[in-house]
């Protein structure tokens, strides 16, 4: 797939801790609580811990020793090219312990929100312009009609809120994950997150998928530059939600344990795409969870809560997909209607369109195409459903067959006496039971 990708600018590592803009105790602390629990004894080994420049971990090395919370050890690690060591004082481990007791939170340390969001605007989803040679590419799997992708094109590219709607079976999450597909480039996402000294991790390897990076080589004269590590680099993300949505899952969560937050799943999908799937299948009306987009949809923008009570502002950059079988005049009123930009239909294929997914559905299982069969199926068949045609309907009835054929110990085929038998099973008839 010839797919243009964009650079988003990397986030640039800090220079000194001037440039950390952290509350230097919290700093301190985090440095004091991962040398205890990570056992790491050299600055090199530490600066990789806690995603930290060497020369920036050396300052806060020295600051603890200033406070005589940590102190070399004397001797030379030749392991690590011949570099001091340091280990926790007994006041060190006291002070970690103390810590560990506030917050659990050790390892990465943590960015800043301020310096988060101007991150969040390098790489934002509205600087993706998407062609239309690029959806048609990440979309090759389906056979769509070119108005369909006449009016996806712009709402992607805008990376505003889209609504699919249409009858179920025809192909609104593939069309979705298509869309993902279509970005096609790479953001960094914060491991964690500060915002009023409490920590928020955002990085979840089941939402993000990370870009593997090349290990720089200790011995080399020349040695990468790096950006950031207290990011990593990731696709831009994809998180689906369905039925089991509920408006909880859209605060932050905390863990009383370790006395941190973990981000909500909106803020995980920020720089990518949150798909809201079978929209009217929720506990909670979708008028509800609609509300609660208002604000970000509208001002770019989401409000959490701390436990204390106090609110925040995070950015919202994230392209937001409802997908819903139901009409939506059913399920919304006006005024939410008009925060989602765009509404798009996703229908069933006309009769043209539903023979090429059934022959390129039937070439990829390996099924001959017969002729009989298939006037059969159009003349008979579909009649009796008023000839509504579903892009779920050839996959079902191929593989329904091929189901026979195995179980009759038959070579792959298709006959209308085939077609009949599958096509029962697509279908369930009203029946009254008699007791």
């Amino acid at each position: 797939m010839n797919m243009q990708t964009t650079s988003v600018m990397a986030p640039p590592a800090p220079k000194g801790m001037a440039e950390m803009k952290l509350p230097i105790v919290m700093m301190r602390d985090i440095l004091l609580k991962t040398i205890f629990r990570k056992n790491v004894d050299t600055v090199t080994e530490v600066a990789e811990a806690i995603c930290l420049p060497g020369a920036v971990t050396q300052e806060l090395v020295d600051i603890a020793r200033e406070q005589k919370l940590l102190e070399a050890t004397g001797t030379l690690n030749a392991n690590s090219g011949n570099e001091m060591g340091y280990q926790l004082t007994d006041a060190g481990k006291a002070r970690a312990l103390d810590a560990l007791s506030q917050s659990e939170y050790f390892g990465a340390m943590p960015v800043p929100l301020d310096v988060y969001r101007e991150q969040v605007k390098r790489q934002s989803i509205r600087n993706i312009q998407v062609t239309r040679d690029q959806l048609t590419g990440a979309m090759g799997h389906l056979v769509l009609p070119d108005s369909l992708l006449d009016h996806l094109g712009p709402a992607v590219s805008a990376g505003r809120s889209i609504l699919m709607y249409g009858p179920p079976g025809n192909g609104k999450s593939s069309i979705s994950n298509g869309i993902r597909d279509a970005l096609g480039d790479n953001v960094y996402v914060p491991r964690a997150i500060e915002y009023a000294g409490q920590v928020i991790t955002v990085y979840d390897p089941i939402v993000h998928t990370a870009i593997e990076q090349e290990a720089d080589d200790p011995n080399s004269l020349r040695r990468r530059k790096r950006f950031d590590t207290r990011y990593v680099q990731c696709e831009r993300p994809t998180v689906v939600t369905g039925g089991e949505l509920s408006l909880s899952m859209l605060d932050l969560v905390y863990n009383p344990t370790a006395r941190t937050y973990q981000a909500p799943l909106q803020m995980k999908s920020t720089g990518g795409i949150f798909i809201v799937d079978d929209l009217g299948r929720q506990q909670e009306p979708p008028q509800a969870l609609i509300n609660r987009w208002i604000v970000p949809l509208e001002e770019n923008k989401d409000i959490l809560g701390l436990q204390s009570g106090e609110k925040f502002e995070v950015p919202f950059d994230t392209l937001v997909i409802f997908s819903t079988n139901f009409h939506p005049n059913e399920i919304f009123d006006q005024a939410a209607l008009r925060r989602i930009f765009f509404k798009i239909k996703i229908g069933g294929p006309v009769q043209e369109d539903f023979l090429k997914i059934f022959a390129m559905v039937a070439r990829k299982r390996g099924m001959p195409l017969d002729e009989a069969a298939l006037v059969h199926l159009l003349k008979v068949k579909y009649p009796t459903i008023n000839n509504v045609y579903a892009n779920y309907q050839p996959i079902f009835l191929i593989d329904q067959m091929i189901s026979i054929c195995e179980f009759e110990g038959i070579p792959y085929q298709m006959s209308p006496d085939l077609i009949d038998r599958a096509w029962a099973n697509m279908f369930v008839k009203d029946e009254i039971i008699v007791n």
